[in-house]
């Protein structure tokens, strides 16, 4: 590896339809950036098996054999006592111990999450990581975290979510001022849990203060007017899957409706061009890759159903927060308060 490559470990085993999904998704991401050097880790002749039989063109690649399979209903203790020559250890393990790299998965997430804690630890001044992802808006997207790392938290907790969300949107958004909100069950500065007020009180307090907005509402947050959504991992993961059962509805619905007649289908002629930019827009493979972010390493989980295209921007999401130095900024910004 020459010095200062951006180097991807990836779990080419985790999720449905792997390995193929994973070394189609990689094949698919070096077409842009065919500089960055992907590691394998999985079963090496299932991987070679399928890279032959499918004709995938990839290049600047190793594979790294490795033997154990995480099951989604093993626990902690079995991942951590007789799971150490897994694709999942095996690959966290490679990227804590080399400069310019991240890993990748669709593995499991209580997996991913045990794993990067123990091999990478957390950022000093952070206590936990959490899950942190892109989530579509009327005007373009907004940042939200935790998606489910965190089931209990604390006021101190949230602040640090809202600190790291303002470094990774500052990244993508270099030229935007960000709007930070707390998700709650109303905007009034009374309303809800405890640890809310305190996230709130604790973002008035430093230098976030100028770009909070309050608690915002489930409702509004597809509206564009918030930039950066705190929560606690619980609420989080349930608003993120409800809106996908949500839009799944929507859209299959709108499917029948359009196929259900010949005036229909001419209808849906006259406005096919719009009907498409919306999709383009909501399109969950775009926003696929959520970052565990507050660790002392870059660790990005795919959904475990993702299709090649949807990894292929997970791998993107790993290659930018590599090459923007995220931990960095996130160190620098705690040392400011």
């Amino acid at each position: 590896m020459s010095e200062g490559q951006v180097v991807i470990a990836v779990d080419a085993m985790g999720g449905e339809n792997s390995p193929y999904k994973v070394i189609k998704g990689v094949e698919i991401f070096l077409q842009k950036e065919k500089n960055t050097k992907i590691i394998f880790f999985g079963d090496e002749t299932l991987i070679n098996e399928n890279i032959e039989k499918n004709k995938l063109n990839i290049f600047n690649f190793e594979v790294k054999n490795t033997e154990d399979i995480i099951l989604d209903e093993d626990s902690v203790n079995t991942i951590l006592r007789y799971k150490k020559n897994s694709s999942i250890y095996k690959g966290l393990e490679f990227a804590k111990n080399n400069e310019n790299s991240g890993f990748v998965s669709s593995g499991s997430t209580a997996a991913i999450m045990v794993l990067s804690r123990l091999h990478m630890g957390m950022i000093e001044g952070i206590d936990r990581p959490a899950i942190c992802s892109l989530v579509p808006n009327k005007k373009n997207y907004s940042l939200m975290l935790d998606l489910g790392a965190n089931v209990i938290v604390s006021g101190s907790n949230l602040f640090q979510f809202a600190l790291m969300g303002f470094c990774y949107y500052s990244i993508i958004n270099r030229n935007t001022k960000p709007k930070i909100g707390i998700l709650n069950i109303g905007t009034e500065n009374n309303k809800g849990l405890e640890f809310l007020q305190d996230a709130a009180d604790l973002i008035v307090s430093s230098f976030l203060k100028e770009y909070f907005v309050g608690f915002i509402e489930p409702n509004k947050i597809t509206s564009g007017n918030c930039d950066i959504i705190i929560s606690d991992g619980y609420t989080g993961n349930i608003m993120l899957k409800s809106a996908e059962g949500i839009s799944n509805f929507i859209t299959s619905n709108l499917r029948d409706i359009y196929n259900k007649s010949l005036l229909n289908k001419i209808s849906y002629k006259l406005i096919e061009k719009d009907l498409i930019k919306l999709k383009e827009q909501v399109n969950p493979d775009i926003y696929n890759g959520a970052t565990l972010i507050g660790l002392n390493g870059i660790s990005v989980k795919s959904h475990g159903n993702a299709n090649p295209i949807a990894f292929s921007y997970a791998l993107k999401q790993c290659h930018n927060f590599i090459t923007n130095k995220l931990n960095k900024q996130i160190i620098k910004s705690i040392k400011s308060i």
